[in-house]
């Protein structure tokens, strides 16, 4: 495989990033000592940090990679809601797909950071479905997206913020198999049987045995396998895409199965890195690579965001030269 040609091609795609948008937010400082009050250590607050996440850190990903990333959410009318499409502003991501609404509120997950360490973590969110009248303004949005812009692959970002309604998830996957446009999905576990025919779909281990209801340990490679084949039987989905952590992923279309061990790397933060996962495969798809280019290339980038602290996108030199020590 040709590194350099494969990497030009992510700049001349578009990608529709759909699903639940948050801010993830960081307070950091550095502990020297615990309270007097109650046995928890004190921050002496240094710096507050704001940036993408969820379905606006996948677009950040696509981003970093030269990839236009266009997306599609539902968020508040809230001082968050500002906040969010300043830093939208600020990395260039367009805000056409975002429908904004009053009865909602911008999800904010704010970690404290102590000596490079988290202690805590606050969510501000409203998890519950978006209403009816959120859903068709959604869809509408969507629909006209897929009508006036050239698109190549929509990604469905499901963190269970209600954004990704069973009715969203449906109304797209039926919009863009019929104009052939492919469709990866980074699922949780309240709709996911909902993404029926899509492209390619991607659990991790304890999402898929969640979503399955059953139990079984990694190195049991049947049955592991055989839970791949039910969900596969169930979703009717063309690539099956599972992340196993420190064992590396596995991919599966049909009858073909590729196991990708895990590079040996010094892992700092594990969060952000589904959303680099579902970016990177869902650019590799297409551009035409196989299914082993598809989970190598994937699996090497995910591994690479886990070395820094909090939520970071791709850096894109940094892959261009692992991946040439891979090909």
């Amino acid at each position: 495989m040709e590194v350099d040609s494969l990497l030009q091609s992510f700049t001349e795609k578009r990608i529709l990033v759909i699903g639940d948008m948050m801010i993830d937010a960081y307070l950091k400082g550095s502990v020297t000592r615990v309270s007097p009050e109650a046995p928890v250590p004190i921050v002496n607050f240094q710096a507050k940090e704001d940036r993408l996440g969820g379905a606006a850190n996948v677009a950040l990903n696509l981003r970093a990679l030269g990839a236009k990333a266009i997306l599609c959410a539902v968020i508040g009318t809230d001082e968050n809601s500002v906040r969010m499409t300043q830093i939208m502003d600020e990395h260039e991501l367009s805000t056409e797909g975002i429908i904004r609404s009053e009865n909602r509120m911008t999800t904010v997950k704010t970690r404290v950071i102590g000596n490079n360490q988290q202690l805590l973590r606050i969510d501000s969110e409203d998890s519950s479905d978006i209403n009816q009248a959120q859903e068709d303004a959604l869809i509408e949005r969507i629909k006209d997206l897929l009508t006036t812009q050239t698109v190549d692959a929509i990604i469905l970002e499901d963190y269970n913020k209600g954004v990704l309604t069973e009715k969203v998830i449906r109304k797209t996957v039926e919009l863009a198999n019929a104009k052939n446009i492919p469709t990866t999905v980074d699922p949780k576990k309240k709709n996911f049987f909902a993404f029926e025919n899509v492209s390619l779909f991607k659990p991790n281990l304890k999402e898929l045995k969640e979503g399955l209801d059953v139990q079984f340990n990694f190195e049991e490679k049947d049955k592991f396998e055989q839970a791949v084949n039910d969900l596969r039987t169930k979703l009717n989905c063309n690539k099956t895409f599972i992340t196993l952590s420190e064992n590396g992923v596995f991919i599966q279309e049909e009858e073909e199965k590729n196991y990708v061990a895990a590079h040996k790397r010094n892992i700092t933060d594990v969060s952000g890195a589904g959303d680099t996962v579902i970016s990177v495969a869902t650019l590799c798809l297409a551009s035409g690579c196989t299914n082993k280019q598809i989970a190598e290339i994937a699996n090497l980038a995910g591994g690479l965001v886990c070395e820094h602290i909090g939520v970071v996108s791709i850096d894109k030199e940094r892959l261009r030269q692992e991946l040439t020590k891979l090909y």
